[in-house]
């Protein structure tokens, strides 16, 4: 043999045998990373899987958690497993002390984090956009898009161009991957199960539809701190909306006019011009200011009949005095509003 021949094949061999004990030594690491116990990590952890997410993106999140030790590793083991393309969507809770295989089984069964998410009565759609976003539906600014969509409205069946009013208070299962407009669709629907089941059969007695009922239980939710006083607040409405009287509901007048801190209403509060300012408008508002829940939504198609009170003034246990005339009116006020 050559020497030129010798020297090349005892260089090959050398060649051959040094990548032979880098992939050895890498395979080694792999598997020291890939069994090693999360040093950061000694607690429950709860890591969002996004629908559609790259395995690069869950890898970074997990790392970043102190779930997993190398976001590498755990990439190579999960193509090594054809699991890449596996992992399921939703709030995933693992437990402190787990080896990234041990992580990468539970993301690819399925061991997702049921949410919840509750929506107290009488949020405006912009705070329910936002508890929905910090609960990880999506960001607030899309959901208000949404809501405010009446393509999306009509598809919906709410006779009005956007769903304020029409998302039901309640608490909600989200499940894993939550889809904003899944989310919207259940809280509407939920509203129209609500609405179904008593009250529009009551609407129709005091001869106001749909859109004219929430638009006033959302008045009333508004107005009312104790639920025994809900169907007289309704009650003075209804009074009022007879005579042809303009409602003068405080919560009216800040609706849609960018909020301050002290929420206070000032005179010129109450002379602005706006389509919901009922100490300026007659009638309704064109919409609600607020979601209701059940028990407004009752009392707004409810009113007590043996009511015959125009006013109200609220005391400061939140309760109210409610009068007949102005002149009783005008004393109540200078007791509990001085």
């Amino acid at each position: 043999m050559p020497q030129s021949q010798s020297v090349f094949r005892r260089v090959s061999t050398a060649i051959s045998f040094a990548i032979l004990l880098v992939l050895c030594g890498i395979t080694l690491i792999l598997r020291w990373e890939l069994r090693r116990v999360a040093p950061t990590r000694t607690t429950p952890a709860i890591v969002l899987v996004s629908r559609g997410a790259t395995l690069e993106r869950v890898a970074d999140d997990l790392a970043a958690a102190g779930v997993i030790r190398s976001a590498l590793a755990f990439e190579v083991l999960a193509r090594l497993r054809h699991d890449a393309t596996r992992l399921q969507g939703g709030s995933h809770r693992l437990p402190g002390g787990l080896t990234a295989a041990e992580v990468l089984e539970r993301l690819v069964s399925g061991s997702v984090r049921i949410d919840f998410v509750t929506i107290p009565e009488g949020l405006q759609a912009r705070e329910i956009a936002l508890l929905l976003e910090n609960a990880g539906v999506g960001p607030a600014a899309d959901l208000l898009a949404l809501m405010n969509d009446p393509d999306f409205a009509a598809e919906l069946g709410v006779p009005a161009p956007r769903l304020e009013g029409y998302l039901f208070p309640d608490t909600y299962a989200l499940g894993p991957a939550p889809e904003p407009d899944a989310v919207l669709r259940r809280m509407v629907a939920r509203f129209f199960e609500i609405w179904r089941a008593g009250a529009a059969t009551s609407a129709r007695r005091h001869q106001l539809d749909l859109h004219q009922a929430v638009t006033l239980a959302s008045i009333i939710e508004e107005e009312a701190v104790l639920d025994r006083e809900r169907r007289t607040i309704s009650a003075v409405f209804h009074n009022r909306l007879g005579r042809g009287m303009p409602l003068q509901s405080d919560p009216t007048v800040l609706y849609g006019v960018e909020a301050r801190p002290d929420r206070r209403i000032r005179r010129s509060d109450l002379e602005r011009a706006t389509p919901y300012n009922t100490y300026v408008i007659r009638g309704l508002p064109p919409g609600p200011i607020a979601n209701p829940g059940s028990k407004a939504l009752a009392a707004a198609v409810a009113p007590d009949p043996a009511v015959r009170a125009l006013y109200f003034v609220a005391r400061d246990d939140g309760s109210h005095v409610f009068s007949e005339t102005l002149a009783q009116h005008n004393r109540a006020v200078q007791r509990w509003q001085r």
